[in-house]
């Protein structure tokens, strides 16, 4: 990550975390422990893709996808909004509180935090985020409390939407001027020989795809963190979620993954 560790960290996690209560345990720990002896402000944006897949089977109602977007029915969003702003978010908060930290569920409404507006038609109640008014959210980080976003947004109608988690994660960022990691369950990109690559740019990765050592659904991924990267015009990092124990590494400013730069 960037030298400077005096702006604000924003940590996009991956829905898939939180079918694993014991590492997001580990991870709220590091978060806890760092806070302890460090002034880093530390925001935490979340999906949860694999609730709303549960729920939608419960519910048997068809899941699509349209270039790794959810269509979502605007008959569908109140289910949505319940899994991930309610669901989501608050097994997310409850787990950070176990940790002994002070947590606040929000959403990208919260404060203004993010104008949202409809991505289109065909994907229905699909919300593109802006960065909006970090007050709120800067309050909230100023009385040393863990805020944790989910990726639903609300327009200026009062139409609630659901936001891709990346996305959501690229205008926080941008709202608060901060730093940004993406955490998945992917440790970062790796080269031929298996070993991790410790930065990316646009023309490396298309090389990298012609040789068909990116591939398949790591192709998205990547290709989702340059775009995150040109959204927020600087570096940012996609690390993993799975070895908690070099956190403290990535809140104090260090590279642990891949960091994809701008063009």
């Amino acid at each position: 990550m960037t030298e400077s560790i005096n702006k604000p960290l924003v940590i996009k996690l991956g829905g898939a975390v939180l079918s694993d209560m014991d590492t997001l345990a580990l991870l709220f720990k590091a978060i806890a422990s760092y806070q302890q002896q460090a002034k880093r402000e530390i925001v935490i944006v979340h999906g949860g893709g694999y609730l709303v897949d549960e729920l939608m089977d419960k519910l048997q109602l068809a899941t699509v996808k349209k270039n790794g977007l959810r269509v979502t029915p605007f008959e569908h969003i109140n289910y949505i909004s319940g899994a991930l702003a309610g669901t989501a978010n608050k097994l997310l908060q409850g787990q950070a509180m176990k940790l002994g930290l002070t947590a606040v569920g929000l959403s990208l409404a919260d404060g203004g935090l993010c104008q949202v507006t409809q991505l289109s038609d065909e994907l229905g109640a699909v919300g593109e985020a802006k960065a909006g008014e970090a007050s709120v959210l800067s309050a909230i980080l100023n009385a040393n409390a863990l805020p944790i976003i989910s990726s639903i947004g609300i327009t200026a109608q009062g139409q609630l939407m659901n936001v891709n988690a990346d996305q959501a994660a690229v205008a926080v960022a941008t709202a608060l001027d901060a730093e940004l990691a993406l955490l998945s369950d992917v440790a970062g990109v790796l080269d031929a020989d298996k070993q991790l690559i410790s930065q990316l740019d646009q023309s490396q990765v298309d090389r990298l795809i012609e040789q068909k050592v990116i591939t398949d659904g790591m192709i998205v991924k990547v290709q989702a963190a340059l775009d995150a990267a040109n959204q927020l015009g600087r570096a940012i990092e996609v690390a993993g979620w799975k070895s908690p124990e070099k956190l403290t590494q990535l809140f104090a400013g260090q590279s642990i993954g891949t960091r994809f730069l701008p063009q």
